[in-house]
């Protein structure tokens, strides 16, 4: 029996997060994330993932103290940031190979991944620079130098705040927060999938990482929300109806990014928190188009297609909202879902299995060996 790309195939259990595609539902280990958007700190997702439970006041105060220590990145690994920055080497590429560095400078790189207290470690110091690893190349590639991280920020305010190099309003921060939760895990998705993947050969945990950002870099799984906003661009340069464009895209044959789902059937619960926080960033910057095109759009495809927007589609207008460069788009994806690949990595080894499917076998047969003389 095979099944085109797993689909429905159940591999394993797992305690981290449950998609429901009918109802449209996502919850994190058993809490539907309309109880946790706008109400929990990402920081708080932390501990959900890594220590199963909320935290107490001193519990969450241990995990902001933690993140800030292991926030700024040596000198070492600036300097391979700004070479890929000099070679205009696309962000997911270069947070791959960023991520992979830090393990020359890990004092755990090479302790077995079997030591859970040295696995935590790493854990924490590889989540806690990665926003700092992506802000330091954007601002690289624009010229200027790295905003050191702030201990006093969270660290949704620390990745705007290094990236811009002024701290956020409170309701940027909080919103840039909520998108962090929102995107923190999401089942057994390509990525996840690749990081478990590595996980059961027992590789390193940095490797594990690497793997998972390989596989979100991909258009179809974590780059679709940078072709949203360059659509939303387009429609606005030229001056376009929305609907017309939409409608002239799939006359053509041509996909709209940011809808349908690999999983979702309805709506994608993440998605009304998203349209929210776009209505919410346009009105404060008096740039509410963005939304506008955004809701034409979304209403003309479930009334005409019946396909619903997903994750991705109000990600893109608010992270353009936010001054989050385009490219950056996915990075940030991945600095959020890294928690949740940790939380899966650390499942993983925790009652580890070789993952090692087999492929239905339907090439030639019987074959027959001609000599190099014979072959014409």
């Amino acid at each position: 029996m095979t099944s085109d790309g797993l689909k429905n195939v159940v591999l394993t259990e797992s305690e981290m997060s449950f998609l429901d595609g009918d109802k449209g539902e996502l919850v994190y280990k058993g809490y539907d994330i309309n109880e946790l958007a706008y109400k929990v700190r990402f920081e708080e997702i932390f501990h959900l993932f890594w220590e199963d439970g909320f935290p107490t006041q001193k519990q969450f105060d241990e995990t902001c103290g933690v993140l800030a220590k292991n926030r700024p990145v040596n000198d070492e690994v600036k300097e391979i940031a700004k070479k890929l920055a000099d070679a205009d080497m696309h962000p997911m590429a270069a947070l791959r190979t960023l991520i992979s560095s830090l393990a020359a400078y890990d004092p755990d790189s090479e302790v077995s991944p079997l030591d859970v207290e040295a696995n935590y470690r790493k854990a924490e110091r590889i989540a806690a620079k990665m926003v700092t690893l992506i802000a330091a190349f954007d601002r690289y590639r624009r010229g200027l130098d790295a905003v050191e991280p702030d201990p006093e920020l969270s660290h949704a305010g620390n990745f705007l705040y290094m990236l811009n190099g002024e701290r956020p309003s409170e309701e940027a921060e909080e919103i840039f927060d909520t998108c962090l939760v929102l995107h923190a895990d999401h089942g057994f998705n390509a990525s996840t999938f690749a990081a478990r993947v590595t996980a059961s050969t027992l590789s390193d945990v940095h490797s594990t990482i690497t793997s998972a950002i390989g596989a979100l870099k991909g258009l179809i799984h974590g780059g679709a929300n940078s072709e949203v906003m360059k659509m939303l661009l387009e429609i606005d340069e030229r001056g376009i109806d929305p609907v017309d464009y939409v409608k002239e895209k799939l006359a053509a044959g041509e996909v709209i990014m940011g809808f349908g789902h690999a999983v979702y059937n309805t709506i994608d619960p993440r998605s009304p928190y998203l349209r929210e926080m776009c209505k919410k960033l346009g009105e404060e910057k008096d740039e509410l188009k963005w939304y506008e095109y955004s809701t034409a759009i979304e209403d003309f495809m479930e009334e005409e297609k019946g396909i619903r927007c997903n994750v991705d589609f109000y990600s893109a207008s608010v992270y353009y909202l936010l001054g989050i460069p385009i490219d950056l788009y996915t990075t940030i994806f991945a600095a959020s879902r890294v928690v949740g690949w940790l939380g899966h990595v650390m499942e993983q080894y925790d009652e580890n299995t070789l993952i090692r499917p087999r492929a239905k076998y339907v090439g030639p047969q019987n074959q027959k060996l001609v000599p190099m003389e014979e072959r014409g």
